[in-house]
């Protein structure tokens, strides 16, 4: 069973997809904590297994003066605080060694970035710590070769591993998603389709990363339809000045009838 390890997790009876979502990264313990407690009652009502996810810092930025984050410890003692408080499961990104046992002492899932899905060292450390992997294919990577990626999780001992898709970079500032991808990668690994993600528009001109929300329930359809496992998406009560990704994120007031859509999609394809 593709939750069976994760610790919290609620809801698992359910054919339903499920879903990682929160904010990009964790900017304040109230703002986390608003936001998981509206993300925990729509998905209890709809039967949603659900993860919290917030980045403990992001190093992965266009420009020197981005937000980072509000320190390491603080926040990775917010996301414990979200999950003992909501009785739910977490999820963040690491970027170097270092990061994932100090990680995960504090989260139930370690995401591994598009851009270091190769990097060996990172993905053995986060094995080795026995908690699930999220790796997320790379941009500039085809859903076959994510089979190498999942190999090293079970080369270094451990059967944890999650495939995220968040698109692919046919050209320049944008991100297209090859459906075809998702069947072809479920055979590696759970498939999980990064909705807000897939939507960015990198490195523009500002260096500030933009995107198309308005694309975010046309994406997510398509990857349920498709029998995607699951969808990360990211959210916030106030997208235009969040600290970081905001260009790309929904806003959660749209969440629930947006979550209530593709529920109703998923039950017809269930039938089919």
């Amino acid at each position: 069973m593709i939750l069976q390890s994760i610790p919290n997790i609620k809801n698992t009876d359910s054919n339903n997809f499920f879903l990682l979502s929160g904010p990009c990264a964790i900017e304040s313990e109230e703002m986390a904590l608003r936001i998981a407690e509206k993300v925990v009652k729509i998905t209890d009502a709809l039967k949603i297994p659900y993860i919290f996810k917030g980045s403990f810092k992001k190093a992965n930025r266009s420009r020197i003066d981005s937000f980072t984050g509000i320190g390491d410890e603080k926040a990775l003692k917010i996301l414990k605080k979200v999950s003992d408080t909501f009785g739910i499961p977490t999820v963040t990104d690491i970027h170097e060694v270092s990061d994932a046992a100090k990680a995960a002492e504090y989260v139930d899932v370690l995401q591994i970035p598009a851009f270091l899905v190769r990097q060996t060292d990172l993905v053995v450390a986060a094995a080795k710590t026995g908690k699930v992997v999220n790796l997320k294919k790379g941009q500039f990577m085809s859903p076959a070769a994510m089979k190498h990626a999942v190999q090293k999780v079970k080369d270094a001992g451990s059967d944890k591993a999650w495939i995220t898709d968040r698109g692919t970079m046919f050209g320049y500032q944008d991100m297209v998603v090859d459906f075809r991808g998702i069947p072809e990668m479920r055979e590696f690994a759970p498939t999980i389709l990064d909705v807000t993600h897939s939507l960015q528009q990198p490195n523009q001109t500002i260096g500030v990363t933009g995107g198309r929300p308005e694309m975010i329930e046309t994406i997510a359809r398509a990857g349920i339809v498709n029998n995607v496992d699951g969808l990360f998406l990211e959210t916030h009560f106030d997208p235009a000045n969040a600290k970081s990704d905001g260009a790309n994120m929904l806003h959660i007031d749209r969440l629930e009838e947006l979550l209530g859509n593709l529920v109703s999609i998923r039950q017809i394809v269930n039938k089919l």
